[in-house]
């Protein structure tokens, strides 16, 4: 996973690779190739960053709980509340990705503080959000997920939705179900390191026969890790550095400050084993590419990374391939969480989303 010949850690690698690293199946691909982790000890634990004006994940908003159909609470928060609904001129949700939370959009939050009235929730499973019966961990309940959050916190009003990897399989799922809300209300979408289909092929970064290998050792890896959390657990607590290492591996693209690479940690090593392994077998038979044909017309964001080992760029060009209509970014050397990477580029980027959402809901109501 990350060169230099240093020593083989086997089994104990690929536990705490599974339960730290993104998708949380990078590690159990380290695990299956026996693939080789330089460990070291990174003095890093809560490093400040220097350039940042407030710690990472600390901005908070009004906390509001939406109940789905099935009963697990949604834990959400939002910004601006004291404009009414009525009267926002915008409302911008945010759908984060697989083993993160609504903190991995704190970057975002900040540069469109005042923007719009900005709405994050952590989906089913995962950050402050109740735990889902298994058999409902899949993308087609979390847009019929996402829906529930609208119906509670945005009933009305225009709408821009904003997903990251598994946030934007989120919001396909949503355009699958419910067109007729991207024809009447939604204005914008940003899909950013997402897919709509075709992630039974990724091999993590790992190439040639290895990484085919991989690819079908990863889910019976992962299944068989949920079947001992307790030992993933104390792993996980463990073996920080191995966390980090491959946090760092999985996540960017480039050199990032330490305490970024811990955030991203921090945040993954908080999704239990099991989570990861009740969400991981439905990416493979997520597709959602008709589901394209209800933005049509939408104003639409696709932001890809060259450097993405989970969501490979490919599949951001391939969306915009079929959404030529759609404004596409491809970063050159950005990894899976470029929101955290390059957020001066992601947000210059969203904040010109919104303004054309914004004009799309002028003209669409006048």
């Amino acid at each position: 996973m990350s060169g230099g010949g240093g020593n083989l850690l086997g089994r104990r690698t690929g536990l705490l690779g599974v339960a730290t690293g993104v998708l949380a199946a990078g590690a159990a691909a380290g695990a299956a190739a026996g693939l080789a982790v330089e460990r070291y000890v990174v003095g890093r634990r809560r490093a400040r960053d220097p350039e940042l004006e407030e710690p990472l994940g600390s901005r908070r908003g009004t906390p509001t709980i939406v109940k789905t159909r099935d009963g697990v609470e949604l834990y959400a928060e939002v910004d601006n509340v004291s404009v009414s609904v009525a009267d926002a001129p915008l409302t911008v949700v945010f759908c984060h990705g697989y083993a993160l939370n609504l903190d991995c959009w704190h970057f975002q939050r900040i540069a469109l503080a005042g923007e719009a009235r900005l709405v994050f929730y952590d989906q089913r499973s995962h950050g402050r959000s109740g735990r889902s019966p298994r058999d409902l961990c899949n993308v087609d309940q979390l847009g019929k997920d996402l829906a529930g959050v609208l119906e509670d916190i945005a009933p009305d009003g225009p709408l821009v939705l904003v997903g990251h990897s598994m946030g934007g399989m989120s919001v396909l799922a949503l355009a699958d179900q419910q067109p007729e809300l991207f024809a009447e209300r939604v204005v914008g979408v940003g899909l950013l390191a997402t897919s709509a289909g075709g992630l039974d092929r990724v091999t993590l970064g790992v190439p040639g026969p290895v990484g085919r290998l991989v690819h079908r050792l990863t889910p019976a890896v992962v299944a068989a890790l949920a079947r001992v959390p307790d030992l993933v657990e104390h792993s996980r607590k463990a073996g920080s550095d191995i966390g980090y290492l491959l946090a760092k591996r999985y996540s960017f693209g480039s050199k990032v400050p330490s305490s970024r690479v811990e955030f991203v940690a921090e945040m993954l090593a908080a999704t239990p084993i099991e989570v990861v392994a009740d969400f991981y077998p439905g990416f493979a038979e997520h597709d959602k590419y008709h589901a394209l044909e209800a933005l049509n017309g939408v104003e639409t964001l696709v932001i890809g990374g060259r450097n993405d080992l989970i969501t490979p760029v490919e599949h951001s060009r391939e969306i915009a391939e079929r959404h030529p209509a759609a404004e596409y970014i491809e970063l050159s050397n950005a990894g899976h969480m470029f929101l955290i990477e390059y957020p001066e580029v992601v947000n210059a980027a969203l904040c010109e989303l919104v303004e054309r959402a914004r004009e799309a809901a002028r003209t669409m109501t006048s």
